[in-house]
């Protein structure tokens, strides 16, 4: 299969103000024409080390793209390093240099004397045009590899890839295409998970799985390689189904839907309504519900009771149970769903509360303890919690198991 890397170059993304999300861009595009990334370097504008890069790319991926550094400063050195790499001349195209006056004229200006250096183009290299900005790309193939010189800035380097590239890498990768699929699990950990489903991906060389954890569930990843799109999908749904059989319910999202997305559509089909009350999480599940378009129709309100007096006024909460057992309790927190349902006139209630840190612990209720209610026509149930990490991760994860409750009710 057709290889590639991707280099993305500025200093600016070595910082931790700026993030290089080209390369994620690309990395979906060249999958899916048919080319596998097996690399992603950042490196700043340091000839010497650019210089490095580009010769052991060369060496082992069949396309090599390069993003950023195609200004005209002193620090954009993309074109000057590549062609030195490749052991080709920067030659000054006219037409080039015509064409980005043009634009500066067309912008009101004149074009400044230090624009011209983007007119230096490499010996053999074809000009890729840029309708969006003043820097021209570049597309050349040496030694039977590909190299591809893109600019920084998104809304000038997609276009380019897309009208200039894409067709061309999607002939040399043979007719292959890749497909992906992620699966989310939730309620299991890591190494559950692989125990249940090792026994079916391990027998797969094509599709590839990989598992990985993030802060509140699992991601299943397969990557599927055939001579078509539809080949390829094929053999992922071949394994997915396996893997659904091992996890059932666990899995509550099969092409990478946010819970949240799945438990909106789930209401939204059965025409459901829900309201919810939050102490601990402060509105955060109430956020991620209103974050999914058309949610207006499923969503009727959310409380936010912070505070024990809240409880008792706006959900009516009596104030001899918060005295007795505690706001941050089975019986608060059944109580909260079941008043934020009445109050809403809604078919589901859902509260959360618990103790998110990093302080207002206790030996009887620590950091991280966190009750989850959930109430409709039929009945009321809860569960306790004991959920590790920092007061955003203790907050992120009560909200996830808040809206998978609500979504294995659903089920």
């Amino acid at each position: 299969m057709l290889t590639a890397e991707i280099v993305a170059v500025g200093s600016e993304l070595l910082t931790p103000f700026r993030t290089d999300t080209n390369s994620l861009w690309l990395t979906d595009r060249l999958n899916s024409a048919g080319v596998e990334v097996k690399l992603k370097t950042i490196v700043g504008d340091d000839d010497a080390r650019l210089e490095e890069t580009i010769r052991d790319a060369l060496k082992r991926s069949g396309v090599v793209i390069l993003t950023g550094g195609l200004g005209p400063t002193e620090d954009d050195i993309t074109r000057k390093i590549a062609a030195r790499a490749l052991g080709r001349r920067l030659l000054l195209d006219e037409s080039v240099l015509e064409d980005i006056k043009a634009k500066f004229l067309r912008w009101g200006r004149k074009m400044p004397e230090i624009n011209a250096r983007q007119a230096m183009v490499m010996e053999g290299a074809e000009v890729l045009p840029n309708p969006n900005g003043s820097a021209p790309g570049m597309y050349l193939e040496h030694e039977g590899r590909v190299v591809v010189l893109l600019p920084g800035p998104p809304r000038e380097m997609k276009p380019m890839f897309d009208e200039r590239v894409f067709a061309r890498l999607v002939g040399r990768a043979g007719g292959l295409r890749v497909a992906r699929r992620v699966m989310r699990v939730a309620g299991l950990g890591e190494s559950a998970v692989d125990e249940r489903i090792a026994p079916v991906y391990t027998q797969y060389k094509n599709p590839q799985t990989t598992i990985l954890f993030n802060s509140s569930e699992i991601e299943i990843h397969l990557t599927a390689q055939g001579k078509s799109e539809a080949e390829a999908e094929l053999l992922l749904d071949g394994l997915a189904g396996q893997i659904e059989e091992r996890l059932g319910d666990s899995i509550f999202a099969f092409r990478g839907e946010k819970m949240e997305e799945v438990v909106g559509l789930r209401l939204a089909v059965a025409g459901f309504t829900l309201a919810t009350a939050e102490s601990c999480t402060g509105g955060l599940v109430a956020h991620r519900l209103t974050e999914v378009p058309g949610s207006s129709s499923y969503f009727m309100e959310g409380v936010v009771t912070y505070s024990n007096e809240s409880k008792t006024r706006l959900l009516g909460v009596p104030a001899g149970l918060i005295e007795s057992r505690g706001a941050v309790s089975a019986e608060v927190a059944e109580a909260m769903a079941e008043g934020v349902k009445r109050r809403a006139e809604t078919d589901f209630g859902l509260a959360v509360t618990g103790v998110a840190g990093p302080g207002g612990g206790t030996d009887e209720k620590p950091v991280g303890l966190v009750y989850v209610a959930l109430s409709d026509d039929a009945h009321t149930e809860h569960k306790r919690l004991m959920l590790p990490g920092d007061r955003h991760l203790i907050r992120w994860r009560a909200s996830q198991f808040a809206l998978d409750l609500l979504r294995r009710r659903l089920i």
